[in-house]
């Protein structure tokens, strides 16, 4: 495999492959993910026109905590990582980028981007980054091969995002800010159920303690992604009974909310791998949906 990415690599761009390195370290996608979370936080608590210089402020420092965090996980995940297939040919396991090279982008990206936050923004925020990357770099990261608690744990540095840019639009933490910490926190609980069942076998090969792994006949990973779709349902429409957005947003959330909460349930009935790529491509639909949704009915709000 070394020998085949070698002569890949040969035939591109060399500033193109250390982009296309720095993007598999940094988790490109998911980082992604935590900016468009940060974005509605921020969007959502802000008043009146609001300040969208900071509104880039606070999405720098964010990625660069977010890419930080992605990087130093694959640094201590690196040896584990070669035993699965789906991470086998990321950049360390492979040996396309040196371990020094992804501690070091680690360590200065995340560094960076919570003093960032702290000089540029405020300080709540960036003890929020910096809470984010330590649950996740420092507990979440080794607890995957202690217990099975460790998805609800990694939940929270996930769920952190959108309360930072709460908190750099607000000052402060505020019930509207902890109501969008909770609907990022039940997502990403289905989400996961559903890609541990679906790799179950290769997380077991590599020592993760995932939850269908120590559960063989998935009772506790189907109740886990139906109960927590159901809490998602209920905290989803907070926003509107706090005053952040209107009926239109209620209805679309019960919408989308009831339909994953149907999949998940339809999961945990018949735990199989059809089933449980539904859990995940609902996952995957329902989140960008609701927070479009969110967005938009708060800034008719705004304007009525």
């Amino acid at each position: 495999m070394k020998a085949a990415l070698a002569a890949a690599r040969e035939t591109i761009n060399p500033l193109r492959w250390l982009a296309s390195m720095i993007a598999e370290l940094t988790k490109a996608r998911l980082t992604a993910l935590v900016l468009i979370t940060t974005l509605t936080g921020y969007f959502v608590a802000r008043t009146g026109s609001g300040d969208w210089l900071a509104g880039l402020h606070v999405l720098l420092g964010t990625g660069l905590v977010a890419a930080g965090a992605a990087a130093l996980n694959q640094w201590w995940e690196r040896d584990l990582d070669r035993l699965m297939d789906r991470t086998a040919t990321r950049p360390l396991p492979s040996g396309q980028i040196e371990p020094w090279f992804a501690l070091a982008l680690g360590v200065t990206a995340s560094s960076a981007g919570i003093l960032y936050l702290a000089v540029i923004v405020n300080v709540l925020t960036a003890v929020l980054g910096a809470l984010a990357f330590a649950s996740y770099v420092l507990v979440y990261t080794p607890l995957k091969r202690r217990t099975t608690l460790n998805t609800f744990i990694g939940a929270i540095p996930g769920a952190l995002p959108p309360l930072m840019g709460w908190t750099a639009a607000r000052g402060e933490i505020g019930v509207g800010g902890l109501a969008l910490f909770g609907i990022l926190f039940f997502w990403q609980i289905p989400h996961f159920m559903a890609i541990a069942w679906l790799y179950r076998e290769q997380y077991a090969r590599a020592g993760f303690r995932m939850m269908p792994v120590v559960d063989p006949h998935g009772r506790a990973t189907g109740w886990s992604a139906a109960v927590c779709a159901a809490l998602l349902l209920v905290v989803s429409v907070l926003p509107s009974s706090l005053g952040l957005a209107g009926p239109a947003y209620t209805v679309g959330a019960l919408a989308l909310g009831a339909a994953f909460l149907a999949s998940s349930i339809r999961f945990m009935q018949t735990l199989d791998r059809p089933r449980a790529r539904l859990v995940f491509f609902a996952s995957i639909v329902y989140l960008p949906l609701l927070l479009g949704l969110l967005m938009f009915d708060s800034a008719l709000k705004a304007l009525g």
